[in-house]
């Protein structure tokens, strides 16, 4: 009754959309490319569970811990949108998945790059600019989805110019310094260098680590001693934050949701590096 009678002053209807409450939830997306020509493929599964006010801070691929079956019905979801809207380019379906129930739900659809594609292009060796690129020349997918690969795991952490600490509060400002980590099974997506400043006017996230392992544990504790290696005076990140985040054993055993973050794992738990 409250809610009918804030829409009705509103918006002058008084109509109430209700939508299934989900207690636990995990965050799988799929990589979708169309092209002119019919052609649509899926480039596996990611999972974003890990959120702050939804907003995603790790994100690997493929999705762990989900059933062969339901893993199935959402890819085969992804690619019958996409084919069905004449989908052309790079996309994002993303979903709510209800492991224990066996159920998942649509979310949206991002018609674009995504910030964690990467991740993708670790475990496939697909090219997902490159296939945009040729998507929007006209031509046809170099690769069919017979020819699609998972190797591995992948994992990646958006490095964002914010205090864990203290809220996740913003820190734009000068990069003092700025030491990537190097090595094998590492890829590095930064747009910055030593001496820029981080502006306090758009997304706090100014570069990306991500690692990819023959494993999941793998990929896991070399992205964590990726993050021990990185270097940023200047600005507080997320690093050292999202770095605990990937040693919690829920997080190891891919036993967490979408709020599993916020409920579990606050930065006071964690010592202050």
């Amino acid at each position: 009754e409250q809610a009918t009678r804030e829409a009705a002053a509103a918006f002058g209807r008084g109509d109430i959309y209700l939508e299934l409450y989900l207690d636990r939830p995990r965050h799988i997306e799929v990589q979708v490319l169309g092209d002119a020509h019919g052609n649509v493929v899926h480039l596996g599964d990611r999972d974003c569970s890990v959120q702050r006010r939804h907003q995603k801070l790790i994100e690997e691929a493929p999705a762990p811990a989900l059933p062969d079956g339901l893993r199935a019905r959402i890819l085969d979801a992804a690619v019958t949108l996409a084919r069905r809207e004449r989908y052309e380019s790079a996309g994002t379906v993303e979903f709510l998945a209800d492991v224990a129930n066996d159920a998942f739900y649509f979310l949206e659809m991002n018609t674009r790059l995504q910030v964690e594609h990467g991740v993708t292009e670790l475990v496939t060796g697909v090219d997902i600019v490159c296939e945009q690129i040729r998507i929007a020349s006209g031509e046809k997918l170099s690769f069919t989805q017979a020819d699609v690969r998972v190797h591995g795991s992948a994992i990646q952490a958006r490095i964002a110019a914010e205090d864990a600490w203290e809220g996740f509060r913003p820190t734009p400002g000068k990069l003092d310094a700025l030491r990537l980590p190097l090595g094998p099974w590492l890829r590095l997506d930064f747009g910055v260098e030593a001496g820029d400043t981080i502006p306090g006017f758009y997304d706090s996230m100014f570069g990306k680590v991500q690692a990819w392992g023959a494993t999941r544990d793998e990929a896991r504790l070399r992205l964590a001693a990726a993050l021990d290696a990185l270097h940023v005076a200047g600005p507080a990140t997320t690093a050292p934050y999202l770095r605990h985040v990937l040693m919690q054993e829920r997080f190891a055993a891919a036993a967490h949701d979408t709020g599993s973050l916020e409920r579990e794992w606050a930065p006071d738990q964690f010592a202050r590096p």
